[in-house]
């Protein structure tokens, strides 16, 4: 009888520990690092979600890193004067919502445009208040939040490695990679004991609400619940006409929800499997459609040409590649003694064809294509970046994925929940 007692206690404990939510005991040290501002505007939605949860959260600082596009500091510091007219309601409801003096004062800028080849460039504000804040004396470690590209945390690992230890990272990557290839290649390298979730796919369960009631679903939810609360509410409806999209808020939602020390147990903001290498092809030649390639893998072309008086990484040459979005151009590098660089990384399995070209002397004008495969990570190859027991990504199961979107039923499942939630903080507003 005692046996089947505690069989059943051992039955009762597993399961708890594994559904969500469970909220997280401590208010976690945060750092956010967004591109708000740039190419995408649903940071401003997952940034409007974070300053009505702010006070569960120890927040250090607001990072401006668009890789890409142009975020800026002063997008960060309009939504905190919105949060600042907002904040009375808020007060009224909850104890602990940071002042907008503090949060202002944590607001800092970062690189405004991807690294080099090199993976780095020079120190920015951004970069120096990361290291500034891992370096403070905390039983916690520091969770870095990656929304945008991951330049200013590459610059502050270089700057200073030995804060490798004292953080942890969620990086919202997929197209977030593809702008900052360079960088995550540096990371990747340079930093494999890293601990760091790389979530490619599983953050885009955001987007679908087939599982959704009426109430929830994307079309209806600013209507029901966002319209006329509050100056962030009036805000909202400039992203996407009020349709919540929000693929960065699971990385907050990881932060909220059971405990962030364990990427595989289940969370509002997904289940994550450890992994032991990050694909990576270098190729000397042209591609052709007999080259296929993992989603969201860094695909390297180190190409012979003139031997010129650049300084090296110096961006010499473009290559425009032909992808189902449109066209994109991205700069390559010169590497030194006549050879030339660049890097990329693909999100989506498509065929993708490119043109590289220059106006250097004697540099030859070259196409390609090549197929990418829906398949992540892959098939091993010795080309792979070896990483540590701390990184960890997108589960395979066939039966997670929705649509083509690795992993997202890990996060798709516990969306109505969260709507749920969020939609009480909005009425706090009305």
């Amino acid at each position: 009888m005692k046996k089947s007692i505690v069989l059943i206690v051992i039955c009762f404990t597993a399961r708890k520990a594994t559904v969500a939510q469970n909220k997280v005991p401590v208010n976690p040290r945060v750092l956010i690092s967004t591109d708000i501002g740039g190419t995408d505007p649903d940071d401003n939605q997952s940034m409007a979600h974070l300053l009505m949860y702010s006070n569960e959260f120890a927040l250090e600082g607001l990072v401006s890193s668009p890789s890409y596009g142009n975020g800026s500091k002063e997008e960060i510091l309009r939504m905190i004067d919105l949060y600042a007219k907002d904040l009375p309601a808020l007060w009224a409801h909850a104890k602990g919502f940071p002042t907008p003096g503090y949060l202002r004062s944590i607001c800092k800028q970062g690189v405004r445009r991807a690294a080099p080849y090199a993976g780095f460039a020079a120190p920015t504000e951004g970069s120096r208040w990361i290291i500034h804040c891992a370096k403070k004396a905390s039983p916690q470690p520091l969770w870095i939040l990656v929304w945008g590209g991951l330049d200013d945390l590459a610059q502050a690992l270089h700057d200073a490695p030995e804060i490798q230890d004292r953080i942890r990272v969620y990086f919202i990557g997929g197209p977030n990679k593809k702008w900052c290839v360079n960088s995550y290649a540096y990371i990747a390298r340079n930093f494999p004991d890293l601990w760091l979730i790389e979530s490619n796919a599983t953050f885009t369960g955001m987007f679908t609400d087939d599982q959704a009631p009426a109430e929830l679903k994307k079309a209806s939810y600013y209507d029901n619940w966002i319209k006329g609360h509050g100056f962030l509410g009036t805000d909202f409806k400039n992203y996407y006409k009020g349709e919540p999209k929000m693929g960065d808020t699971p990385s907050l939602l990881y932060m909220m929800d059971g405990d962030p020390n364990h990427p595989e147990k289940e969370s509002w903001g997904g289940s994550y499997i450890p992994f032991s290498r990050s694909p990576r092809r270098v190729f000397d030649r042209d591609l052709t459609v007999q080259d296929t390639v993992p989603v969201y893998s860094v695909i390297e072309l180190i190409l012979k040409g003139p031997v010129l008086d650049l300084a090296k990484d110096s961006p010499c040459f473009k290559m425009d590649v032909h992808a189902g979005i449109g066209l994109q151009s991205w700069p390559g590098y010169y590497l030194g003694a006549g050879l030339y660089g660049i890097r990329y990384s693909p999100k989506k399995a498509e065929k993708l064809a490119y043109e590289i070209r220059s106006d250097l002397p004697g540099f030859q004008n070259r196409k390609g294509s090549f197929v990418v495969r829906n398949k992540w990570p892959g098939k091993r190859d010795p080309q792979n970046y070896a990483l540590g027991n701390h990184w960890f990504t997108d589960r395979p199961d066939p039966d997670l994925f929705c649509g083509y979107s690795q992993g997202a039923r890990t996060v798709q499942k516990w969306r109505n929940a969260f709507l749920k939630d969020w939609a009480k903080r909005w009425s706090w507003l009305k």
